[in-house]
């Protein structure tokens, strides 16, 4: 949310059109009734253009400033009070406040437009057409409610905003990604236009509204950690037991989930020590610190299940000497909680179109199994530190267990 302009504010109260603007002569007699409806619409944004609305009080219909209108701070607590009296469900976002414009003082509020509307104000749904508001209609309820379920929908097909379908990488999609979906006969007899196949895969939002979604960045952008912060991976070996060790070798490894996936995986081959054992005279064994397809179940957990949301935080692999800890940044998730995690067919998807996406790729052949697979390798060497925001995978080495 940003501070609307005094030049902004200006155009608004002087614009006897805008369905984004509501005056008031004062916060009396029928006002309180009549502008927490007007911060109900606002809140609604019918007109979908998400713009904040905004209540002048001490402004005449034609926008002049009322003469001898003082802001006091017992007007300020008033308004504050709309989004806390229960009236208004869910509580709107607002912002009250004093604002001196062309030498008049007046009191404003800032209205932004809600993610998940309906809003109502006493259980009535308040809607803004044009300067004229009123009670939603049958069909504009329909609205609100589409517009609330496309919002609603999990966080790797929302839209990443201000990204364009230049953000992501076409060639990647159409000889890597779009092959793994769909078959090769269909492929061929596919007229679909570049921008409907991005739609049809959740890469961008619709062919006319071609905003690349998060999946759209994590598999297939150019440069996922640009819109995404924590999309990143950061691998450090360390020469000791504590992080306060030496770092024998660490690198920052970017790119698509895909990407990721694999450079982190070579790194962990690179460093995974072969020994050779002699169980007799005339026999040896060859074995490695860590099985490694145990350790790619791990990571690829990691990946899928972490938060990309509100986060800068990226998958973080420890590799020290007597143990390996993969931090995946997001804690349980829906149906998993704390206290059931890694139990069997307890499970849950916080990026369900991920998930399919790298079981497309490969990189997942069972939903359901990373944990069970990496314990029947690690066996007690494998533990789990679950707290809410973050899940951290520890196995140690064998010689130590």
């Amino acid at each position: 949310m940003r501070t609307i302009t005094d030049a902004e504010l200006l155009a608004l109260l002087t614009d006897l059109e805008s369905d984004r603007v509501e005056r008031k002569q004062s916060f009396k007699g029928s006002a309180p009734e009549t502008v927490r409806e007007a911060v109900c619409s606002f809140s609604n944004n019918l007109a979908g253009h998400d713009q904040p609305g905004v209540v002048f009080i001490g402004a005449k219909d034609d926008g002049t400033p009322m003469e001898g209108f003082a802001v006091t701070d017992e007007l300020l607590r008033q308004l504050a009070d709309i989004k806390t009296d229960g009236n208004l469900a869910p509580p709107p976002t607002l912002l009250v406040e004093k604002r001196r414009l062309a030498s008049a003082d007046f009191a404003l509020i800032t209205v932004w437009p809600c993610d998940t509307p309906p809003i109502r104000y006493k259980g009535r749904i308040h809607v803004r057409w044009g300067p004229r508001r009123g009670l939603a209609s049958a069909q504009d309820e329909r609205i609100l409610n589409e517009r609330r379920r496309h919002r609603d929908r999990p966080f790797d097909v929302q839209p990443v905003a201000d990204s364009t379908p230049a953000d992501l990488d076409r060639l990647r999609f159409e000889h890597e990604y779009l092959p793994s979906l769909v078959a090769r006969d269909l492929l061929l007899a596919n007229d679909r236009s570049y921008e409907q196949k991005l739609a049809a895969t959740k890469l961008i939002v619709a062919e006319n509204d071609p905003v690349p979604t998060v999946l759209g960045l994590l598999v297939c952008g150019k440069s996922p950690s640009d819109w995404l912060g924590g999309a990143y991976t950061q691998f450090l070996r360390i020469a000791g037991t504590d992080l306060t060790d030496p770092v024998g070798d660490e690198e920052v490894i970017h790119g698509t989930v895909p990407d990721q996936i694999r450079r982190l995986e070579e790194k962990l081959e690179a460093h995974n020590r072969r020994r050779v054992r002699f169980a007799s005279l005339d026999r040896e064994s060859v074995g490695e610190d860590y099985a490694l397809d145990a350790l790619r179940q791990l990571v690829r957990n990691a990946y899928m299940h972490r938060s990309y949301e509100a986060t800068n935080a990226p998958v973080r692999v420890y590799w020290f000497d007597d143990r390996i800890e993969i931090h995946s940044p997001g804690g349980p998730f829906g149906s998993v909680t704390v206290e059931n995690f890694g139990q069997p067919g307890v499970t849950d998807y916080r990026n369900p179109n991920l998930a399919e996406a790298l079981r497309a790729l490969g990189y997942v052949q069972r939903f359901g199994a990373g944990i069970a697979i990496a314990r029947k390798h690690f066996g007690a060497r494998l533990s789990f530190q679950v707290q809410p925001g973050v899940v951290a995978a520890v196995t140690t080495l064998e010689a130590a267990a």
